[in-house]
């Protein structure tokens, strides 16, 4: 065995041995939450901490939804979420069909002034956004957060760097064979953009559900909040409650994986695909 071959495998023992241990580190609030939503708030903060091996408290898991309307607050949070999710996979790869499929006058100046918008702070115009929903009549209402939050620039280009790896060709036929461009769209292009539209579906979805300033911003009835104002204001309310602060947090978090879980084969063919296109 050479000594090239000896060092790479070295370099390779010491590499996994360090994301194993980051992976660890990352993982350790993780289990503490979870852990710590099993327990009576006088066992949370127990020196040394007990990790395993004690009687879990799922009455936890069961107090937290008399002590707020969680349920509501769950609807609410789901329904944004589902209506946002469509909304910007529609918006977003039609939009980025006719940036990178389309020739048309200013299509490039017009991709980079809309791209542009990425790099602009939500802060900064925040205000003006809020006192036109204002005047449109759209204030304290789940419309105007999803008016605002239908429209991705970073969707559309996410979805315009997959699109520029399908060949011109493909399309070309499929203009020559008679299908209008809505029927390209929709039978070529959507099929084959399965690993993009699945990262944008996780984005959006990971973004819209744990949207805390947008809703804390629009929503003033009670009834109308979301789940994550609703877990701030038990924190509030009950500052002490440890065990079920954290018990609300894991039910909050659990939509997210399954999610994440269920479209992460496409994940990483997305992510790559979007990061080498130019």
């Amino acid at each position: 065995m050479s000594s090239k071959t000896v060092n790479r495998r070295i370099s390779k023992t010491v590499i996994y041995i360090l994301l194993f241990v980051l992976s660890v580190i990352m993982l350790v609030p993780f289990v503490w939450m979870v852990t710590a939503s099993l327990k009576l708030n006088k066992d949370i903060f127990i020196i040394p901490y007990t990790w395993f091996g004690f009687e879990p408290r799922w009455q936890n898991y069961i107090d937290i939804w008399t002590k707020i309307p969680l349920a509501k607050y769950a609807a609410n949070t789901v329904k944004l979420t589902i209506i946002v999710t469509i909304l910007q996979i529609l918006t977003s790869s039609f939009a980025a069909y006719a940036f990178a499929k389309l020739n048309f006058r200013g299509r490039n100046i017009l991709f980079l002034a809309y791209i542009a918008t990425i790099a602009v702070p939500w802060q900064v115009y925040m205000v003006p956004q809020f006192i036109f929903m204002r005047k449109l009549g759209l204030a304290d209402t789940h419309l105007a957060i999803i008016i605002l939050q239908a429209f991705s620039a970073f969707g559309v280009f996410l979805m315009r760097q997959f699109y520029e790896g399908i060949p011109d060709s493909l399309c070309e036929a499929a203009r020559i064979d008679g299908m209008s461009e809505y029927r390209i769209y929709a039978k070529i292009m959507l099929p084959l953009s399965k690993p993009a539209l699945s990262t944008l579906v996780i984005f959006t979805f990971v973004n819209t559900w744990n949207d805390f300033l947008g809703p804390l911003i629009y929503l003033t009835t009670d009834s109308k909040k979301t789940l994550q104002i609703g877990i701030k204001m038990f924190i509030s309310q009950y500052s002490a409650e440890y065990g079920l602060i954290m018990a609300a947090s894991v039910l909050s978090l659990i939509p997210v994986l399954v999610v994440f879980m269920a479209l992460q084969k496409y994940f990483v063919a997305g992510i790559t695909t979007g990061a080498v296109k130019g």
